[in-house]
């Protein structure tokens, strides 16, 4: 999967040795980790509103989901209001 030696090589060793992932598999699950954080505010807004509407919630009860969870973001934005976030989600 990794075809060259990478930053994250001694992780993905680590994780070998202390799970019983096989390497190509630690590697996998590094890059979705690295995918994951690498998200934009945008896109976990667009990402999370669609999951949340999925689930059958209204917009109101999405927003304020939104809304608590990114202060929980591995880099936080700003504190964004419902009218912002319908912003990004709507245009």
């Amino acid at each position: 999967m990794l075809e060259r030696r990478t930053s994250y090589e001694d992780l993905i060793d680590h994780l070998v040795r202390t799970t019983p992932l096989h390497r190509g598999e630690a590697a996998r699950v590094v890059l979705d980790v690295l995918a994951y954080f690498d998200e934009t505010t945008e896109e976990f807004v667009r990402r999370r509103h669609r999951e949340l509407q999925a689930k059958g919630l209204v917009n109101a009860e999405i927003f304020e989901r939104i809304g608590e969870e990114l202060p929980h973001r591995a880099v936080a934005p700003a504190a964004l209001s419902h009218r912002q976030l319908r912003r990004i989600v709507y245009g």
